[in-house]
């Protein structure tokens, strides 16, 4: 809206509430990073903008329906679903997990209201995956719970890590520590943790130099050999680091006709190449086994996008393999006969964050994405290029949709949504306490 002059935005959710991944997946302990809803909000305010929530592309609302009506249509619908490890037992047995789903079960995203993971089956953990939401589960599940209480975790997600019984929490990943993809303040903060011990690393799979490492590579080398505040001997709970370790199948408990996860088998894993300490080493898979006796586990292995309905029909081209929109790098959309270098974009399509690139970075990698495909529009536009055929937006289509039974939110609604979520949260002593269920959010504007 700043680079084009009378520029007007409409954005559409599926979900009633707005901030999308920094509402649901952001973790609670986490209030710092959720300072971007405020330039959201201050967005949000401008007359040009409308926030349409409670309405599913390519469902209520068809693409070729929101063609007919845009100057440019931009997808940036994130990852809606994650991605499986394809061993036996893992869609079977009770007990196993995605990490999306935790995440979006502690932090009130109402698909995941009813989940209801049993932490007090196990007093032990197994996330595999070694990444920072891999990381944000193990903290949680290690964490005080009264330390909790006052952010904005929902109150049901307050009561069940109340009785869970998890006290070691193991983090397991195929390659070594040189390979691991989580950041430095995640690891950081697990270490800080109070009473809480973390279990040292196995020396040989540290470079003996470990001062001639890249600065980044460096720091978090020596935060993992300096380990934790709290020592083994004395800690309450501990985690430990699992590295080459690759999860071949999740087995029953025995002697019982409940399909109840009791032990995860490992193949062992070593690293391959001249230089096993290089960042991108690869593994291959030995003769050699491990097990881990557990009745918890959680697959933290990556999130991955899907194609909307009636993409097809426009031409639009989704990479299933990456999990992306076919793109010119910069946001364009390319139909699938085009290629980077040679051919024009579709006109008017674009696409940002992680159905663009990927699902992979932190908020911060998202937004400068999304300033990057904003300014490929903006150039398009002074240059003249082809659009879609325009028209006047949400304001020729609300009242189609309405007839169709189509409830939507607007930003004046979610003011009112806000409104209630923190009365209730004031009464339990924290900012907020998030509605978990669409019919209670939509309750509030009846």
């Amino acid at each position: 809206m700043q680079g084009i002059d009378d520029a007007k935005v409409d954005m559409y959710e599926q979900l009633p509430v707005p901030f999308g991944l920094v509402r649901y997946g952001v973790a609670p302990d986490h209030p710092e990073v959720k300072n971007c809803q405020d330039k959201f909000t201050e967005v949000a305010s401008s007359p040009n903008f409308s926030f349409i929530g409670n309405i599913e592309v390519g469902y209520d609302v068809s693409l070729k329906s929101l063609t007919n009506h845009y100057d440019a249509l931009l997808f940036s619908y994130g990852a809606s679903r994650d991605r499986k490890l394809g061993v036996p037992g893992e869609d079977k047995l009770s007990g196993i997990y995605s990490a999306r789903d935790f995440v979006g079960w502690y932090n009130g995203l109402p698909e995941f209201s009813n989940l209801a993971p049993r932490l007090d089956l196990s007093d032990t953990a197994v996330i595999i995956g070694q990444g920072n939401v891999a990381l944000d589960v193990a903290r949680i599940l290690l964490k005080d719970v009264d330390s909790l209480r006052i952010t904005d975790m929902t109150d049901q997600a307050l009561a069940i890590l109340a009785k869970s019984k998890v006290k070691r929490v193991h983090v397991v990943g195929r390659r070594g520590p040189m390979q691991v993809s989580f950041t430095i303040k995640e690891v950081r903060e697990l270490m800080k943790l109070p009473s809480v011990a973390f279990k040292p690393i196995d020396q040989a799979l540290i470079p003996p130099n470990v001062t001639s490492l890249p600065r980044t590579a460096k720091r978090l080398t020596k935060l993992l050999i300096e380990g934790s505040t709290s020592a083994m001997a004395y800690a309450e709970k501990s985690w430990s680091l699992d590295f080459l370790l690759s999860p071949e199948r999740f087995l029953p408990a025995s002697g019982t006709s409940l399909p109840q996860l009791e032990t995860i088998e490992f193949a062992k894993t070593q690293l391959v190449g001249s230089d096993p300490f290089d960042s991108a080493a690869r593994v291959e898979i030995t003769a050699d086994h491990h097990s881990v006796s557990t009745s918890l586990a959680f697959r933290s292995i990556g999130y991955q996008s899907e194609a909307l309905p009636g993409m097809n029909d426009l031409g639009i081209h989704f990479d299933t393999m990456r999990g992306i929109i076919t793109n010119d790098y910069y946001g364009r959309l390319l139909s699938p006969m085009q290629d980077v270098n040679t051919e024009r974009p579709l006109p008017g399509m674009y696409c940002a964050g992680w159905v663009k690139r990927g699902p992979a970075g932190v908020i911060a990698n998202t937004m400068e994405d999304s300033f990057a495909t904003a300014e490929a529009i903006i150039a398009d536009w002074n240059d003249n290029a082809t659009f879609l055929s325009g028209g006047n937006g949400w304001e020729s289509l609300k009242e189609v949709m309405s007839a169709k039974g189509v409830r939507t939110v607007s930003w004046d609604d979610w003011l009112k949504i806000d409104v209630a979520e923190k009365a209730r949260g004031k009464l339990l002593g924290k900012e907020r306490e998030k509605f978990t269920n669409t019919r209670d959010i939509l309750e509030i504007l009846d």
